[in-house]
């Protein structure tokens, strides 16, 4: 018994990460309408409607001296401006007010994600538990990221080997530019003790994905980091974010405290029938060729690989009425009955929930198996809102990555690569873009064009692309971009329109791709396509340090009323400088050819588009 509990205690915290950070369920959000939430601060913390930090400005920038006889300059405008209201958590702390901003509630394990925003320059952290930080900082454009970047765990400072912790480094830098919104996500496994308070396991950052991207994976922390509320262990302790080190924001936060869950299985058997079945009565109304008791759910009782079903009968002990969530994966077709009622059924998993009251319940799993394609396999692990998921299978029902094949992974190595495939658009495949090209540079920046459309539909930083889906086995032609990915949108970027107010097409019968040109020296690409008798040339081409793209579009002889969507979100703001801050603060765009681009509701949506003439368009994308 004892080695399947470790076994089943690998599992778990193999599966943790995704199962956690992949779902909302119990997330409660920590509304940002007043300061009551918080211990009193000096006033650097305040609470505002909207945010706006200028990404060219930097906090720390000193203003010019002013030379003797001559004119006095005018003051600085503020990088960091706000709008009245709620629902954004802002931090300008200057020389008397600098306080951090300390929680009046505390956590042992949590689940956090809040939205971010740093100015350029800036640098604050968001302390688990007071004492275990995680940077905040500006890292955009870092190559390789240090502890001290954004997501980092960071280290303390102590001098004697025994007690210094010299921090985690993310596993990739996934930040995006300064004034732009980031998302981070943090799963926290806080430190254990005994019964004499003695600590018995380490502080863990279970998972940290930041941006959508992972960066953190298990990290445990074996004591506080520098700059802690308190320089001690607790079971239990407030969140403290940083106030002092230079300006912040923070929306949308919301967290779930989690605990163990004690859900078991009793009394289980299991029945093995040996066939070729279609159906689970097929399945029951055949001879058992094996039965017995077991300890927990596994697929390895039916003795072959394939042309079986197995029946197992138990008891599900609750430790608590509440709602129970079951994510089962298996091999074939499977059901899952309690108290005789239907859970759920289906082709290779289900995931799925039922109300429970405190102690026993009959459960009913069964597994049936005919295609010798399939891999062998059955998990089912149980979790509520607010607990660790608990597997009820052994490790070697369902081990880690056993569903998995080696990923095909594409990497640009000394010189641009394209590639072209399928790709769902937003990981949608009903939104499947069938023409599409990807384009990697060895600096690690990366970018698809529509050749159906003559659009660019997403950007990224990172690993190039995962073509596993496209060249595995059959394969169905599409590809999965890595990396720090910002989607775009989809449909023709040129259009004909008879009014600024007309909306765009979705798709065009005008449009006539001519495939592309390659730069003899770079091996860039630059798409050619008609248009309603225009000729268009389009050029994406990254900056020299890899931060952002910039990209040109060429129209010979176009039609009147020609108008080229550059952008389109939920909203769409011009800032101070000039720039346009797209879908909510996601991305910017800057125009650098003098055109002035016009902001227009589109539906749901706003877009940003520029009339077009022969004079050539660029822009500038940045994220």
């Amino acid at each position: 018994m004892n080695s399947i509990r470790i076994a089943l205690s690998a599992v778990m915290y193999l599966a943790l990460s995704a199962f956690l950070c992949a779902q909302d369920r119990g997330m409660r959000p920590l509304p940002f309408d007043d300061l009551s939430a918080f211990q009193n601060q000096s006033g650097n913390w305040q609470i505002v409607g909207d945010v706006t930090m200028d990404p060219t400005v930097d906090i720390h920038a000193q203003p010019p001296v002013e030379k003797k006889k001559k004119k006095k300059s005018q003051p600085q405008a503020d990088p960091i401006t706000s709008v009245s209201g709620t629902g954004v958590l802002l931090n300008k702390p200057d020389d008397s007010h600098k306080s951090h901003l300390v929680t009046n509630w505390e956590h042992g394990d949590i689940a956090l994600e809040v939205e971010v925003m740093i100015p350029r320059g800036s640098n604050s952290g968001l302390y688990l538990q007071g004492r275990y930080e995680v940077q905040l900082c500006d890292s955009w454009g870092v190559k390789t990221a240090r502890f001290s970047d954004i997501g980092g765990i960071y280290r303390n400072w102590e001098q004697n080997p025994e007690t210094s912790y010299m921090g985690k480094a993310p596993l990739i830098n996934a930040a995006k530019a300064p004034g732009l919104w980031q998302k981070l996500e943090v799963v926290f496994k806080a430190p254990r003790f005994d019964e004499s308070g003695k600590k018995t396991a380490n502080a863990r950052v279970i998972s940290t994905i930041l941006n959508g991207v992972k960066i953190h994976d298990n990290v445990e922390i074996p004591r506080p980091t520098g700059g802690p509320l308190v320089n001690d262990e607790v079971p239990m302790g407030p969140i403290m974010i940083q106030g002092d080190h230079g300006p912040v924001a923070f929306r949308n936060f919301k967290y779930k405290l989690i605990g163990d869950l004690d859900i078991r299985l009793e009394d289980l058997t299991y029945e093995v029938h040996h066939g070729p079945f279609e159906t689970e009565s097929e399945v029951k109304e055949s001879a058992v060729v094996k039965s017995g008791s077991i300890p927990a759910l596994t697929y390895e009782v039916a003795g072959k690989d394939n042309q079986y079903g197995i029946v197992f009968n138990g008891k599900l002990i609750a430790p608590r009425s509440d709602e129970y969530f079951f994510d089962m994966v298996y091999g074939g077709l499977g059901s899952l009955r309690i108290d005789g009622k239907s859970v759920g059924d289906g082709w290779r998993g289900l995931s799925e929930s039922a109300t429970l009251e405190e102690g026993p319940h009959a459960i009913e799993v069964v597994l049936f198996k005919a295609q010798s394609w399939l891999q062998n396999s059955l998990s089912l692990f149980v979790s509520t809102a607010n607990s660790y998921p608990v597997a009820l299978h052994t490790f070697g029902s369902a081990p880690p990555g056993s569903n998995l094949v080696p990923p095909i992974l594409i990497e640009p190595a000394s010189e641009v690569k394209l590639l072209r495939a399928f790709l769902d658009f937003k990981g949608d495949r009903s939104q499947r873009l069938t023409h599409t090209i990807g384009v990697g540079e060895p600096d690690r920046i990366h970018y698809i064009y529509d050749l159906n459309a003559g659009n660019l539909v997403c950007v990224w930083k990172g690993d190039f692309v995962d073509a596993t889906p496209m060249w595995h086995d059959r394969g169905d032609g599409s590809f999965r971009p890595l990396g720090m990915l910002q989607y775009l949108f989809s449909g023709p970027s040129l259009a004909v329109l008879n009014s600024p107010e007309q909306a765009f097409p979705s798709s065009s019968d005008d449009f006539k791709s001519k495939g592309y040109t390659l730069d003899y020296d770079t091996q860039r690409p630059t798409f050619l396509y008609e248009y309603k008798g225009a000729e268009v040339s389009d050029k994406v081409v990254p900056d020299g340090e890899a931060k952002y793209f910039t990209r040109e579009v060429i129209v010979a002889n176009p039609s009147a009323n020609t108008y080229l969507k550059v952008a389109e979100g939920g909203k769409i703001e011009q800032l101070p400088n000039g720039w346009y801050a797209v879908d909510d603060k996601q991305y910017f765009i800057s125009m650098s050819s003098g055109q002035v681009p016009v902001i227009r509701r589109a539906g749901d949506l706003q877009e940003l588009i520029v009339p077009v003439d022969t004079t050539p368009i660029q822009y500038s994308l940045t994220w």
